[in-house]
């Protein structure tokens, strides 16, 4: 019973080397009382497997929930970087070209994490930045399959 609870509340990241998913299930864990030690062990993660997008997911969104928005957005940029490079994509967001469909894998990985970028700039008061970010997504993602447009709303309703 005690191997089905905790299967339960696990999180599925995907397909990742076992260690990785063990740091990530761990930092996932202990994060509501310590914000420092899934810190360190997300960074862990980051160390040992660069490539692994869900790392990256798992440092923005702590650091944005913290207020913590200048680590949330290096943590973003990596993982866009890291994303758009396994997508084919240009690593300058401001290249990318739409597809007939919004992509799986890195590619959706990458969007979605422009949008994280964009709420991240939207709350640091960088409208500007957010609206550009806003406008790629637009054009990449018209139906707004990833999301953007909440962060859109948003960012009409602080203009």
């Amino acid at each position: 019973m005690t191997d089905l609870l905790a299967e339960r509340d696990t999180i599925n990241f995907g397909e990742l080397p076992e260690e990785i998913d063990v740091l990530l299930q761990q930092g996932v864990a202990v994060y509501r009382h310590d914000h420092a030690q899934a810190d360190r062990l997300f960074r862990q993660a980051l160390a040992a497997a660069p490539a692994q997008l869900p790392i990256y997911f798992c440092l923005y969104k702590i650091h944005t929930y913290q207020g913590h928005l200048d680590e949330a957005q290096i943590a973003a940029e990596g993982g866009l970087s890291e994303a758009a490079s396994q997508a084919g994509w240009d690593t300058d967001w401001r290249q990318w070209q739409p597809q007939t469909v919004v992509p799986d894998g890195p590619g959706r990985f990458a969007l979605y994490t422009l949008k994280a970028l964009a709420f991240i700039h939207l709350r640091r008061d960088d409208q500007y930045q957010a609206n550009q970010m806003l406008t790629a997504l637009r054009r990449l993602d018209p139906t707004g399959a990833i999301g953007w447009p909440v962060v859109a709303a948003l960012a009409a309703g602080v203009s």
